[in-house]
Parts: C-alpha cells; structure tokens; sequence
C-alpha cells in the first residue's frame, strides 16, 4: 500500500522548507524520515532500512550535493525511487538517474504527494 507503509527520506538544507516537505508527507500518511545534508542523507540511508522514496533538494552545502546523491541512492539502493527538487535550475531526464522525477520550486503540496506516490517502487 502507497502511503501509510511509504518510507520517504526528505533532504533538504534549508529548515523551513525541510519541516515544511516533512509535514506535506506525514499528513498524506507517509513515514518520513529528514537530512539537511547529503552526507547526513547517506548516513540516514544506511541506518533506515527499506526507505522507498528520495526526495531531495539539489543545491545543498557540502558533498553530496542532491544531483551526486541522487546518483550514488540509484547505484547503491536501486529500489528507491528519487524526486529531485530545485527552485535555481531546471533537470532534464538525461541529466538524473533513471526514473527519477523533477519537481520546480515553488512546489504545492498536492504535487509533493503526487511525484512521491509515482516513484514508489515495492519490491
């Protein structure tokens, strides 16, 4: 079942906006888990087992940035699906891993919730 079994890692730097995602999912009924940082996003994907969703900012202090951890979830975790978000540039598909969407900012929530159910991949 989509949603109240869905795993979704948020990552995103800025706090507001992060809570913001956070709270758009857990009220659709996903179980969320969050990162500021592509790196604290790669410990989270390593300790949280079974997450099915990315959603990631891609401008993001540090390495990773959200386009590099897209690529390295797609190599090293193949079943979770990736929505990539970005308010500075716009993605083509040749540019992000394999069934991965992208999602401009300013985003509205039903959005948030409709690219997440899309990449959700059950194994």
């Amino acid at each position: 079942m989509v949603n109240s079994e869905t795993k979704v890692l948020v990552v995103e730097d800025e706090p507001l906006l992060r809570m913001a995602a956070v709270d758009i999912l857990e009220d659709a009924g996903f179980l969320v888990e969050e990162a500021g940082s592509g790196r604290e996003a790669l410990r989270v994907l390593q300790a949280v087992p079974g997450l099915h969703v990315l959603f990631t900012d891609i401008h993001m202090p540090g390495e990773p940035d959200g386009l590099a951890l897209a690529h390295q979830t797609t190599k090293n975790f193949p079943a979770t699906g990736i929505v990539i978000v970005s308010g500075h540039k716009v993605l083509l598909a040749h540019e992000m891993p394999l069934g991965a969407l992208f999602l401009a900012k300013p985003y509205e929530a039903h959005h948030v919730v409709s690219y997440v159910r899309k990449v959700v991949r059950f194994v």
